[in-house]
């Protein structure tokens, strides 16, 4: 995970690329098949630094398919506050996004109807409210009214 963090902070730090050759990396070591935290974490992150919405799309739906194997006690082992049931919120939205930018509006609708299902598991911190303008946003921007 700290590797992952890594590729995170380059990508806040704009370097796009040395963050998909890092998080590359740590997909080779980690697998298809290795901890679902972990792939979650960095699919989601690798999504972020795509240039392609094809590949971005790929990205998010490995990470969601990551965290359906990704249990409360995995959650809780790893340190990380909440439940599983507190990714799906951003998990949606990257998906609701994406399929936005591919033209797809019935696919972004399904998956803002499914982030927004899920707010609730979010607390009421920056995140929280972060993820749900995200929401808000996405559904300004496919012309439909707020959740």
């Amino acid at each position: 995970m700290t590797r992952i963090g890594r590729g995170i902070e380059l990508r806040t730090l704009g370097e796009r690329e040395a963050a998909r050759t890092l998080f590359a990396e740590v997909w080779a070591e980690i697998g298809p098949e290795g901890d679902a935290l972990h792939r979650c974490a960095l699919a989601h992150s690798m999504a972020d630094v795509q240039d392609d919405p094809r590949e971005e799309l790929r990205w998010d739906l490995l990470a969601l398919d990551a965290a359906d194997s990704v249990t409360d006690d995995r959650v809780h082992e790893a340190g990380v506050a909440g439940s599983v049931r507190g990714f799906y919120p951003s998990l949606h939205l990257n998906l609701g996004e994406v399929y936005r930018k591919l033209g797809d509006a019935e696919k972004a609708m399904d998956h803002l109807v499914l982030g927004g299902a899920a707010v609730d598991a979010l607390g009421d911190d920056g995140y929280g409210r972060m993820i749900t303008g995200g929401l808000d946003a996405l559904a300004t921007r496919l012309g439909q009214l707020k959740r």
